[in-house]
């Protein structure tokens, strides 16, 4: 059964101290439950699940989902109280060059999937792990203030704001891009300014989204539409807008008729009018890469690890990923008896996913840098690129298996 600490917390030795409880560390815990591990997660947000309502008011954060990601959930016994929620199925992609006339279409019919992914609104996805980790063994504890470390001779001390403390023998950090525990530790971390700000909000459109994800790049920078479900007869889309510092100063201090106009203008009205939107957020884009995944028993996972651009929605498939990866190094260990912290184990995990993260950034920094670009040449190139990869099937193909984290198209 669940244990929430929050005042009246007695001292207790852990296994796995996971300090965030966001979704990736709600993620990793619940993968750890059925291991004879004893694992506590640590967040100053509270721990106890508040699934969302069918008419809530959309979240501003969503999460384009790969197939590989669903299947983590099914496994995990989440995604069914995620689907109870919202989820939305998109099987069609539209990426076009809003400078040219270059367009690339996916539908997923074309692979045999009756999907390319789904768009989840990010209290979903959290709200539905905390709710599977209601009958496991894992303990949460909700902190206020901020935490302090110590490293003992058999492991670290961490130690809450209000004198609750408590001993791991792995702590992991699961605690976002300012991660806390990255910084204690020492971890190194590499960080390239993306010299863009996002725009996030949620729209209603005059057409429906005819269940396609759609992207445009701009010369200020990409622009996402993405699905969500329609309420009350009305269509609905989530908006990531990435614009430069000035033009998002611009763009926010818009009344709503004003955002509406530009945001539909800058879209081409592919879905018609905009007719209302929802608060805006704004937030700085980087690119930040820990140099080292671990450190004598302390380990990153998700945004404390690495965080990417948004545009092609890879930054919690990441942290799933690492996720699935930790997971099975640790539950083999655990198996054999060995020691969860050792270097042989962490180094593994490193291994394992420090390569494909890089790839991912490296992509993704091209990417920008290709649709950012004003020379002439480089425009025509990407236009013609996306001519001939739209008119080659093995190449959509191929990129839709990357997109899908799928090892085989059935």
């Amino acid at each position: 059964m669940q244990s929430y600490f929050s005042q009246n917390y007695f001292s207790q030795n852990y296994d796995v101290a996971i300090v965030g409880g966001g979704m990736v560390g709600a993620a990793l815990a619940l993968s750890l439950s059925e291991t004879s591990l004893r694992i506590v997660v640590i967040d100053q947000h509270s721990l106890k699940p508040d699934l969302v309502s069918e008419n809530a008011p959309y979240s501003p954060r969503v999460s384009a989902l790969t197939e590989a990601s669903v299947q983590l959930f099914k496994r995990l016994g989440v995604w069914d109280t995620m689907i109870s929620q919202r989820v939305c199925p998109y099987r069609h992609m539209r990426v076009w060059d809003g400078e040219g006339t270059g367009e690339i279409a996916f539908d997923a019919g074309s692979v045999g999937y009756p999907q390319l992914g789904y768009i989840v609104e990010n209290p979903v996805i959290r709200e539905s792990l905390l709710k599977g980790l209601e009958n496991s063994s894992v303990d949460l504890l909700e902190a206020s203030g901020e935490l302090s470390f110590r490293q003992l001779e058999t492991g670290y001390e961490v130690v809450a704001e209000n004198g609750q403390a408590f001993h791991c023998r792995l702590l992991v950090g699961a605690d976002g891009a300012g991660s806390a525990v990255r910084k204690w530790a020492g971890i190194p971390q590499s960080q390239k300014d993306c010299l863009h700000h996002a725009i996030v909000t949620t729209v209603e459109t005059e057409k429906h989204h005819q269940d396609t994800a759609w992207q445009v790049f701009l010369d200020t920078g990409p622009l996402a539409f993405l699905p969500v479900p329609d309420q009350n007869g009305r269509h609905y889309c989530s908006i990531v807008w990435s614009l430069l510092p000035e033009r998002a100063d611009e763009v926010m201090s818009l009344d709503e008729e004003a955002f509406c106009k530009a945001l539909g203008n800058a879209f081409e009205h592919r879905l018609g009018n905009i007719i209302r939107t929802d608060q805006r957020y704004r937030f700085p884009l980087k690119h930040r890469h820990a140099r080292h995944y671990y450190r004598e028993g302390v380990v990153l996972v998700g945004d404390a690890c690495h965080t990417i651009h948004p545009l092609a929605g890879q930054g919690v498939n990441l942290g799933l990923q690492d996720v699935e990866a930790l997971s099975r190094e640790l539950t083999r260990a655990c198996k054999r008896g060995d020691d969860i912290a050792g270097e042989h184990i962490l180094g593994r995990y490193q291994r394992h996913r420090k390569g494909a993260n890089m790839t991912m950034l490296a992509a993704m920094d091209g990417f920008q840098h290709l649709f950012h670009a004003d020379d002439l040449t480089v425009r025509w190139l990407r236009n013609t690129g996306l001519k001939l990869a739209n008119d080659s099937h093995l190449i959509k193909e191929c990129i839709i298996k990357q997109a899908m984290g799928i090892s085989d198209i059935q």
